[in-house]
Formats: structure tokens, C-alpha cells, sequence
């Protein structure tokens, strides 16, 4: 009988083991959800991601779509995101892990977050710092294809920034920023003109302080009557067309700075300060004009060969050779060797930083030693420099990248739906 108890109780352990055995086979396993050209999107992504957006629903107290709905937009969005990884990776994009540093420290600044705050509110939409840098990289390669392909498609022609410039809007988003202080001397109504000279006297006084070089804020804040007096008379920042009409008229034309008058209205007496001015005016930029030749290293040519014969070539041009033609001769920059080596004239940030660092050292007529960029060895010669009003230069850049950021949106769909037409996309779910 006790033969045939332990018999049993070996076939009982057997089965459990043999059961156990067959429901850890039986796991559910991460399975394919999508195939997406020559990649695939992961059930768990998909759940990850869905935890993620129903987190920040919830946090925002938004309503939940169905389930299966927000399943699908989700799935949606990861396939797009895969064809997009795609085309990075196929392009050689990267994104560093400084890059993905200094980004997630801008987020947790720009929340006025401590580090332990940050990772208590990421813990609390189920992310871990591991996942958020995945989530920024793959964020990151997705707006450098974006920007990459459908800028390209975007064409802002010289009429339409001119047209642009020429409308109302345009005059007023190229008008300047003007930031702004404010003093009211408040009048009460029923005043006598005995009492509204005192005041007007009053905002005189204020004004030759502020002049003098008291603190306009601290004066707003003492004698202001104005809705921002607490906050140092502060109005912002400001266009023209952003103010009264009659605060428009007394700001034109007023320099950093500088305290209007007291002008009256029917609230009393005010005075505007002009802090600081962005926009408008001249914009006076060094620009540089310069020569240079250049000399490539290669399996041919090292790095002391390269060195050397641009050394012999500075001291040909010291003893009085032609720049220009020992230019045309030797230079491997194609593009200034036909014209002397001659650069033209150049902005600040033009050119690469080796080569930008040692024209800025140089003065007029001088020739450098031998130096090394990324482009090989060359040796430079500053020829002039001038003061350059740049404000319409810059006024037109400003217009046409307000218009190309207009057209992105817009351009981004149609692209988006061509690339999702033209790629092999298999939902599994």
C-alpha cells in the first residue's frame, strides 16, 4: 500500500512538473502587430505607447476614446514613426547621446522640475528615463527627416516675399518688438485745473527722475495708478499695432531708453518707457572679404607635404608673387580657384569654425600661416572689411521663413500620405 502511495505521488510531482512545464510554454510572447517595409512594429510598442497616451489623457482629464480606437491610431502612428526610422537610418541620421542629454535637461528645466520630481512625474505616465531617451531619439531622427524632406518641396519665390512685405500682416509681423513701461498720474474726475497742473507737474517730476537715472520700475510701483503698477509698470513686449493709438503715436520713434512726455488721456497723465527694442532699424554686420588657397591631403599627400608646400607658397606671395595666380594654379577649391581664390564677401558664421577663428585674427593685406579645417590646409588673406546694413536681408529671411513654416504643416500631410502610399505596410492585429 505504501509502494502504491509513493507510485502515486511520484506521477502526481511528475504531472505538476510536466504542467508547470506546459503553461510557462504557453506565455503569451511578444508577437508582430504591423510589418512595415524592412521593419516591424512590436505588440509590446504598442501597449508601451498606449500606456504613455493614456497616462497624459488622464493627467489632462480627457476623455478616453473606445479602446479599440485609440488602438488603431496609436498602431497608425507607430507605422508612419517606422517608415520615417526608416528613411533616417537609410540617410546616415544620428542623434548623440549629448543631444539627448541637454534635451531631456531642457524639459525638466523648462517644468521647473528638481530631478527627483522629474523622474517622479515620468513614473507616474509609466516611462523610464531608459524609455523617455528612446522615445526623444526616435522623436528627434523623425523631425530631422521631416524638416529634411519637406523643406525641400517647399519653393518661397522673391514676389511672394515681396507681396508678403508689402500686406498689412506682413508690416506688422516684420514691424519692431518694443518692450514697455508704463506710469499713469491718474486725474479724478471733477479735478480743477489747479489740481490738474499739480498732477501734471507730478508726472513731470517722474519723468526727470527716471531721466536721472532712478528706477522706472520702482517709480511705477510708488506712484503708478496703472493696471501693471505692481508689476513695475511693465506692458511687455509689444508691436505698434498692439497698443492704443494714442500710446502708438508717442512710442514711434523713441530710442532704448528714452521716457516720453506726460501725454493726457482721459484716465490722466502717462509716461512710456522704451526698455529694449527688438527688430527694426539698421543692422549693421562686419562682413569680410577674403582669398585663400587650398590644398587637400590624400594618399598622395600628407599633412607635412600639404603643410610645406603652402609654406613655400606664402613666402613666394611675401617676395611679391600674385596671389591670385598662385591661386588659379595650386588651389584645390574649385569653386574660388577660377577667380583667384577670391571668397567674396562674407557674413560672421559663414564658414566653418578653423577657418572663421583665424580670418577673424587677421588684419587687412595680412596672410596667415598654413592651417588645417576639415576641408584640408590653406593659407588666407584678408582683403577688406566693411559695415553692412543687413536689416532688409534680414527682414526678407524672416518673411519667407514665416511663409515656409506656413506651407510645413500643410506640405508634412501630403508627404506623410505619399511616403505611407509607397511603402509596404501589413497590420497584423
Amino acid at each position: 500500500m505504501k509502494s502504491l502511495n509513493k507510485k502515486c505521488m511520484t506521477v502526481v510531482l511528475a504531472l505538476s512538473v510536466l504542467t508547470g512545464w506546459v503553461h510557462a510554454e504557453v506565455e503569451p510572447l511578444d508577437r508582430v502587430v504591423a510589418v512595415v517595409d524592412e521593419g516591424v512594429v512590436m505588440e509590446s510598442e504598442l501597449k508601451a505607447k498606449m500606456r504613455g497616451i493614456v497616462a497624459k489623457l488622464r493627467a489632462s482629464d480627457t476623455e478616453l476614446p473606445p479602446e479599440d480606437v485609440l488602438q488603431a491610431q496609436v498602431l497608425d502612428h507607430l507605422v508612419n514613426e517606422q517608415i520615417q526610422l526608416q528613411m533616417a537610418k537609410r540617410a546616415g541620421a544620428n542623434v548623440s547621446a549629448t543631444e539627448l542629454d541637454q534635451m531631456i535637461e531642457r524639459i525638466r528645466a523648462s517644468n521647473n522640475l528638481s530631478q527627483a520630481e522629474f523622474l517622479q512625474g515620468l513614473a507616474a505616465e509609466g516611462l523610464s528615463i531608459a524609455e523617455l531617451r528612446e522615445d526623444l531619439r526616435r522623436e528627434m531622427l523623425v523631425r530631422q527627416v521631416q524638416q529634411g524632406s519637406v523643406n525641400r518641396r517647399i519653393q518661397v519665390t522673391e514676389s511672394e516675399i515681396n507681396n508678403f512685405l508689402n500686406s498689412t500682416e506682413g508690416k506688422f509681423w516684420t514691424s519692431p518688438d518694443y518692450h514697455l513701461g508704463h506710469i499713469l498720474v491718474a486725474v479724478p474726475s471733477g479735478s480743477s485745473e489747479a489740481e490738474i497742473a499739480k498732477l501734471e507737474a507730478k508726472a513731470n517730476a517722474l519723468r526727470e527722475e527716471a531721466l536721472a537715472g532712478a528706477d522706472f520700475r520702482r517709480l511705477a510701483v510708488a506712484n503708478s495708478a496703472g493696471q501693471n503698477a505692481l508689476e513695475g509698470g511693465d506692458l511687455g513686449w509689444r508691436k505698434l499695432a498692439q497698443l492704443p493709438t494714442l500710446f502708438a503715436d508717442h512710442v514711434d520713434g523713441l530710442k532704448t531708453g528714452d521716457v516720453t512726455k506726460p501725454f493726457r488721456s482721459g484716465a490722466g497723465f502717462h509716461l512710456i518707457k522704451l526698455h529694449e527694442q527688438r527688430g527694426g532699424g539698421e543692422v549693421l554686420i562686419e562682413q569680410t572679404k577674403a582669398r585663400h588657397i587650398l590644398i587637400k591631403t590624400s594618399e598622395v599627400i600628407n599633412d607635412t607635404e600639404a603643410f610645406d608646400r603652402l609654406t613655400a607658397l606664402r613666402t613666394q606671395i611675401i617676395e611679391g608673387a600674385d596671389f591670385a595666380e598662385l591661386a588659379k594654379a595650386n588651389s584645390e577649391d574649385l569653386g574660388s580657384a577660377l577667380q583667384g581664390g577670391d571668397l567674396g564677401w562674407a557674413n560672421p558664421g559663414q564658414f566653418v569654425p578653423a577657418f572663421e577663428e583665424t580670418m577673424q585674427q587677421m588684419a587687412p593685406g595680412e596672410i596667415s600661416q598654413p592651417f588645417r579645417s576639415q576641408f584640408g590646409w590653406h593659407i588666407l588673406q584678408v582683403l577688406e572689411r566693411r559695415k553692412q546694413d543687413m536689416s532688409d536681408n534680414m527682414m526678407k529671411n524672416q518673411a519667407a521663413n514665416l511663409l515656409r513654416s506656413r506651407r510645413f504643416e500643410e506640405e508634412l500631410q501630403v508627404w506623410l500620405q505619399e511616403i505611407r502610399d509607397e511603402a509596404y505596410v501589413e497590420l497584423k492585429l
